[in-house]
């Protein structure tokens, strides 16, 4: 589009405030760039309602502190495994071999960890506990390449850490100088004659009245962890947003001097997109904010730009806490075994959607159903809390056998006997698990009544399943610069976080999403403030750099 009169200009514009647009916006201030950070809501994004957990690993203080053992190498044997070629080998050793000094960078701009170790397998620790296996490291195959170690680093704070990781950033990115607007929706992205972005068309409710502002940000603050634990509120709140937002917004437009970094989420709250680009997950409940809508990606997609891994989500079936919970026994509709059942909670949903149709149970006997009940107080944060309720009520079938159970559910009763036979008589034997899963976590099926709970595929407001994406543009490894469909880059347009393809792109542990919009958003920042600018001129008048002030 031909470039308009502008009301703002910046060095570097970030669209975007969760963990990648604020690390992008210190690293770029830090190096002497005028920056302003645009949000549609008030900030933080999908890190702000997250768990707050950063995969960290290869010697952290932390880790040291807590007696773990652990190297780069060591890491990145085990990261091969799980990021299955979503980057290169360059760039992940790159990260493996900056992950001690990317907390500490953390650790400078305010973000309070600590190393005390969870001593249970859980899906997130309670506030006693902020250092765990985050991932699959415990599995046979993890093992065999290397050693486990504790990489799960949570930032310290009550309940879910989100707010804990991402007010410190926030504060940073002010005291760098920074600019932040909110309340500010970015919908197109401008170019010159020879494709180079230029700038930024938004819509903005800041100038609306002062009650219908106040009553948005107070909207915006709560439909966030509405659209996670009872989504019908979250629609209802989110369509008062958009109204809002159609009935008071204004046209504004930001020129970058330098280069536009698109760090916005993903799609996962779009669900036409989700149908398109990744339909199994479908069935999950949408993680994220309104934000992930995916419009930075089509704002990208309308200059030539590719993407990649689009087909890529992760769905979260975590039935730990309770830790004795991983003893039990998952069944297929067939009555085969589904995995090992100590897996992280994306790596079951995988194997569930991917190998049984999105359904899966798990099998337990009285005496770990009663070693689990016994858990819950210790083990688990209240929403936790809310799930172990759901999965010992309404998501629980009991029988005296495990035919009987099994035959209640439409599950094949004569191969379910026959897996559980062979189960019990490797953990009898205490022989090696043919799944790797550990042997503390072997325990015989024999003590009636038998129960199944239910672990498929689908959400519940009691036992919700999760589901974030985790492709999107493909950017250049070494500078995050976007890349277009032809492979040449659309100059001056830089992407982090979800909005982009990255470490975690293939597949997902818990911390490996924040850590690499850390990663990510930190290497676009450092790229567009070293940006010549070539490409971004425009026929700005001294009037339109007047409004440098202006934001």
């Amino acid at each position: 589009m031909s470039e308009p009169s502008w009301d703002a200009v910046a060095d570097v514009v970030v669209v975007g405030f969760g963990a990648a647009g604020a690390c992008a916006a210190i690293e770029a201030a830090e190096a002497g760039a005028d920056v302003l950070v645009l949000d549609r809501f008030t900030g933080g994004g999908a890190t702000a309602i997250s768990g707050g957990v950063v995969y960290a690993g290869g010697g952290t203080r932390h880790q040291r502190a807590a007696g773990v053992e652990d190297t780069p190498e060591q890491m990145l044997a085990y990261l091969r495994l799980e990021t299955a070629g979503a980057v290169s080998e360059e760039t992940l050793k790159a990260f493996c071999d900056g992950s001690v000094d990317m907390l500490t960078w953390l650790e400078g701009h305010g973000v309070p960890f600590e190393g005390s170790p969870a001593p249970y397998k859980t899906s997130y620790p309670t506030n006693e506990h902020y250092l765990y296996y985050s991932g699959n490291e415990l599995a046979g195959t993890s093992r065999a390449v290397a050693a486990p170690a504790q990489r799960g680093h949570r930032a310290r704070g009550k309940g879910t850490s989100g707010k804990a990781l991402f007010g410190p950033l926030r504060r940073a990115v002010e005291q760098r100088g920074a600019r932040v607007r909110g309340l500010t929706r970015a919908e197109e992205l401008v170019t010159d004659g020879s494709g180079a972005v230029t700038g930024v068309v938004c819509s903005t409710i800041e100038g609306a009245p002062s009650h219908v502002v106040r009553r948005y940000r107070w909207m915006a603050g709560r439909v966030g962890k509405l659209n996670l634990w009872y989504r019908p509120a979250g629609k209802a709140l989110s369509r008062r947003l958009e109204q809002i937002e159609r009935r008071y917004g204004r046209r504004w437009t930001v020129r970058a001097r330098r280069g536009v970094v698109l760090s916005a989420g993903g799609f996962a709250l779009n669900r036409e997109m989700v149908r398109e680009h990744a339909a199994p997950y479908s069935r999950g409940l949408p993680l994220g904010t309104l934000g992930d809508d995916g419009s930075a990606i089509r704002m990208a997609q309308a200059t030539g730009a590719a993407t990649r891994h689009m087909d890529r989500a992760s769905a979260w079936r975590f039935f730990t806490p309770p830790s004795a919970l991983a003893k039990g026994l998952l069944l297929g509709p067939g009555g085969t075994r589904v995995c090992n059942e100590a897996l992280y909670g994306a790596a079951v949903a995988e194997a569930v959607i991917h190998e049984h149709d999105g359904r899966a149970h798990l099998l337990v006997d009285q005496r770990i159903l009663r070693e689990a009940r016994k858990q819950v107080p210790r083990q688990t944060l209240w929403f936790q809390r809310l799930q172990t309720l759901t999965m010992f009520g309404s998501g629980r079938t009991e029988g005296a056998t495990v035919a009987e159970v099994c035959s209640k559910l439409g599950i094949d009763a004569a191969e379910a006997e026959r897996t559980v036979a062979a189960y019990n008589e490797v953990a009898r034997a205490d022989a090696e698990d043919p799944l790797g899963k550990p042997s503390d976590q072997m325990q015989e099926l024999v003590e009636p009544p038998f129960s199944l709970i239910d672990i498929s595929v689908r959400s519940s407001v009691g036992f919700p399943c999760p589901t974030m994406t985790l492709g999107g543009l493909a950017v250049d490894e070494r500078t995050g610069q976007v890349l277009r469909e032809d492979g040449g880059v659309v100059p001056n347009l830089y992407a982090a976080g979800r909005t982009a393809s990255g470490i975690c792109s293939n597949s997902y542990v818990s911390g490996l999403s924040l850590a690499d919009c850390v990663y990510s958003g930190r290497r676009a920042g450092r790229s567009v403030s070293r940006s010549d600018s070539q490409g971004v001129q425009s026929a700005a008048t001294e009037q339109e750099e007047s409004a440098d002030a202006v934001g």
